[in-house]
């Protein structure tokens, strides 16, 4: 993972450029790039100290506010999907993506799986567990061409 660089080159890097030298000739010396240079300086003119950011940390879900009103949802509908969640969400004024859905109930532990179409038997991969009693238990009455597969 990238980490910011020491604060020491930032003020050795900083010093030069203050002192006349060009940005180009500074990241030459240093080895890194001109508009590295730049943003150093510029951050230091803005708030007075050439220190990095906040980097990385922990970013709470979007969606834990509305944890209670997720888990009512799913209790009410079971055959609720991520997608027709994420549309609820959006029509309440909460817009957020699909990965944002589907990470937030997976990391609340509220047991979502995965939920077929018509009740379709997903095809057989030697370790479907639905498929035990071979392909004859695989064809779909709602679709003809399924029997035809095999």
């Amino acid at each position: 993972m990238a980490r910011p660089l020491s604060n020491d080159l930032r003020e050795r890097v900083v010093a030069r450029h203050e002192a006349g030298e060009s940005i180009r000739a500074v990241a030459a010396l240093f080895g890194v790039a001109p508009s590295t240079v730049s943003k150093w300086a510029r951050r230091r003119r803005r708030t007075g100290s050439v220190a990095p950011e906040k980097f990385g940390g922990h970013r709470r879900a979007l969606l834990e506010p509305h944890r209670a009103w997720i888990e009512a949802r799913f209790e009410e509908r079971p055959e609720l999907s991520l997608q027709g969640l994420r549309v609820e969400l959006a029509a309440r004024g909460i817009k957020v993506s699909y990965g944002a859905v589907q990470k937030f109930v997976r990391d609340a532990g509220l047991g979502h799986h995965v939920r077929l179409l018509y009740g379709q038997i997903p095809p057989y991969n030697g370790k479907n567990p639905h498929a035990a009693a071979g392909p004859a238990a695989l064809t779909n009455p709602l679709c003809e061409t399924s029997r035809e597969r095999f």
